[in-house]
């Protein structure tokens, strides 16, 4: 997971040698949760919620918190995945980070820990984050102590157009990934784009990848991996291969290369306007595919990750996430009852009826409606197995190697040999 004492100036090199710059966004750090002259503390939250609804319910939230604190001031940003990505490389590098800001956890969020940058919130809100899902907090754990709040929880999977399946001819989701290869076929012989995909958002690509490095050499072996710094193991050879004859297919839309995730033109809108039978996507989808496009509604369906067959890894096992919230050091004490505020079952409900993410609050499940969402919830309840995204479970530079290596593969430029072999070689350098 990277150099456990990795310093800030580790992370300046690191973004410079990225060409990312030092630049410190104002308002950032501690200028923003300082008192003003009139008593009102402003507490600057960074969220990637970009899209409608949730866009507008986050929103909202905001200023409910704030009518019931008065002396509280919530200044929102909100940027798409990717930019707030490049963003908050920036500040790391400089220090500085937002009082309230999303992170998914793992690798990266331990390496902003280790450079001293994130408050410990385990006394902090234990009163009330004892009744979150235990699931759901594992990401946000480095050396046993809470870092993160969850607001959500879940896994990628297939989400797919009923009425296109059917008029390719597919009567049932397949379950193998030779099926899966069928369907593809059946769709482009019945002249339907198969999927959408963005590929100029290397981390859609990356989730092909790891899901076929679980089915091939098995769930434990991408943290095994990622111990020993070594990627060479047959079976991650074998995902590529499996990746590679996906992508000899030409499965997905025409321009992908250059499509992204969220946009009208992008991914989400070709399955939500019906361009395209399937995305690789995660729980957010409908939602994202709603406000691209105009969304599927009764036609949209979900299946988890087929099998490989004679691979190690089940179906069983998933490959996923959720988001959540951490707070820079010495954040106000506003910023924690802003985080027990969005953790709360009256905001969870809310956030699950109008914005279908999964609860993290057990009296929250019964706010389920959605038959798509109340799939992925039955999925993740019978899992056997669970890996949190590569590009968080890892140290930044190994998950964006990880993210670019996959991207080359798909775009041709690179074999399955040579993925593992550029993933190798950055692990090691991460010793």
């Amino acid at each position: 997971m990277g150099d456990p004492a990795l310093s800030r100036r580790g992370f300046l090199a690191a973004s410079v040698a990225a060409g990312l710059g030092v630049t410190a966004l104002s308002g950032c750090g501690g200028d923003s949760g300082g008192g003003s002259s009139s008593g009102t503390t402003t507490v600057e939250w960074w969220n990637i919620s970009t899209t409608e609804p949730t866009k507008t319910v986050w929103a909202g939230l905001a200023r409910k918190f704030e009518a019931q604190n008065p002396k509280v001031k919530i200044k929102i940003v909100q940027l798409e995945n990717d930019a707030y990505k490049s963003k908050m490389t920036a500040l790391i590098a400089s220090g500085k980070l937002p009082d309230i800001f999303h992170t998914w956890g793992g690798g990266v969020l331990k390496q902003q820990v280790d450079a001293g940058l994130v408050e410990d919130l385990t006394d902090r809100t234990k009163p009330w984050a004892d009744g979150l899902l235990s699931v759901a907090k594992q990401p946000y754990l480095v050396d046993s102590k809470l870092y993160g709040v969850p607001f959500d929880i879940g896994m990628i999977g297939f989400w797919y157009n009923k009425a296109l399946f059917k008029q390719a001819g597919i009567s049932a989701p397949p379950t193998t990934w030779s099926a899966f290869l069928d369907a593809v076929k059946k769709l482009k012989s019945a002249g339907i784009t198969p999927l959408a995909l963005a590929g100029k958002e290397s981390w859609t690509g990356m989730y092909y990848w790891a899901y076929l490095a679980m089915r091939t050499a098995g769930v434990d072996a991408l943290q095994k991996a990622d111990d020993k710094k070594d990627f060479s193991d047959a079976g991650f050879v074998q995902a590529g291969q499996h990746l590679k004859d996906l992508v000899d297919l030409q499965p997905f839309q025409k321009g992908f290369l250059g499509a992204a995730y969220s946009t009208p033109t992008g991914q989400a809108a070709a399955v939500g306007n019906g361009k395209a039978a399937m995305e690789l996507m995660g729980q957010w989808a409908p939602v994202v595919e709603a406000d691209a496009g105009k969304g599927l509604g009764a036609n949209l369906g979900f299946f988890p990750f087929p099998e490989v067959e004679g691979g190690a890894g089940k179906i069983t096992e998933v490959f996923g996430g959720g988001g959540g919230h951490a707070l820079r050091k010495g954040a106000p004490q506003a910023a924690v009852d802003f985080l027990k505020f969005f953790a709360s079952e009256t905001t969870d409900r809310e956030l699950v009826q109008k914005t279908k993410t999964l609860p993290v609050v057990p009296a929250a499940e019964s706010a389920l409606t959605d038959p798509n969402i109340k799939a992925v919830q039955a999925q993740l309840k019978g899992s056997t197995g669970f890996q949190l995204y590569l590009d968080q479970a890892y140290a930044p530079a190994l998950g964006q190697q990880v993210n670019d290596s996959v991207a080359g593969l798909i775009a041709g430029s690179k074999s399955p040999q040579q993925v593992t072999s550029a993933i190798t070689s950055t692990a090691k350098q991460e010793q």
